[in-house]
């Protein structure tokens, strides 16, 4: 049921709204001013303007080798989440058994466990298992706390796809991965798209699991907290903070776009 507001209602929400868009992006906005400034200290008054920042990061062979690192582990821990998510969320929609709600429940469970706590008990496990802390552990770590999201967005569009499609290429002679290829994977490619994006930002700013799994090759946010104790390494942390803002924010966009033209383009079909 619709509410109907008074003027000064609607007028108190628009200030709402203006005052949380300003909250969410003025600290945003201000780290871009600070990049520009060339004084080392980031206050006001600003002492001038400089593309210095950005030159020295991009100079910086650890800051490079970070954001590469991060990059890796991301697109890899991001692969092996959507591929999981996937399986998972075919099994939790497709399927009826005894038990599936506690599954479900286990499956989503790092959604609610501290990041700390995961931290710790897989660096502990590693340890037992004789493993060294390294990329692929990151990896690993990054892969359980990525695949509920993975679930939470897949599982939906797979609940939307009528199962008598499935049912019908079967009947023609189509195998379970044939089907799943042909006809399944098309329908929720969207929803893949979007999970492995949720999944790849969520690897990439990660910090609490990554700091007790990480090795000898940091990621980029163990970098960056490491490096905020050095103040004169501050403005390239500045710098290098808004590039993946930006970039972050170009991907984001174009991926959304992308999902939505391949929606309208399914609808249509």
């Amino acid at each position: 049921m619709d509410v109907a507001l008074s003027p000064n209602g609607r007028r108190l929400m628009r200030v709402f709204f203006a005052l949380v868009i300003l909250f969410l992006y003025a600290p945003i906005a201000i780290l871009l001013v600070f990049s520009f400034n060339s004084s080392p200290v980031p206050v006001f008054p600003l002492s001038g303007f400089t593309l210095g920042w950005y030159h020295d990061f991009l100079t910086n062979a650890d800051i490079r080798g970070a954001l590469e690192t991060s990059a890796i582990i991301a697109a890899v821990s991001s692969v092996g989440a959507v591929v999981l998510g996937i399986l998972a969320a075919i099994g939790l929609t497709r399927r009826r058994f005894r038990g599936q709600l506690g599954v479900t429940a286990l499956l989503l469970s790092p959604l609610v466990i501290p990041l700390l706590v995961l931290g710790v008990s897989m660096a502990l496990l590693f340890h037992e298992l004789g493993m060294q802390r390294s990329m692929y552990t990151v990896m690993i770590g990054h892969i359980v706390i990525s695949v509920p999201y993975t679930i939470l967005v897949i599982r939906p569009r797979l609940g939307q796809i009528d199962a008598s499609l499935g049912e019908a290429a079967y009947d023609l002679g189509a195998g379970p991965l044939t089907t799943f290829r042909t006809v399944t994977l098309p329908l929720i490619l969207p929803a893949v798209v979007s999970a492995f994006m949720i999944a790849f930002t969520i690897s990439f700013d990660e910090f609490p699991v990554a700091s007790f799994l990480v090795g000898p090759r940091q990621t980029f946010p163990v970098y960056l907290y490491a490096a905020l104790r050095f103040p004169s390494q501050l403005p390239q942390v500045i710098a290098v903070a808004v590039v993946v803002l930006l970039v972050s924010l170009a991907v984001i966009v174009a991926a959304e776009l992308w999902r939505r033209r391949a929606e309208a383009r399914l609808e249509a079909a």
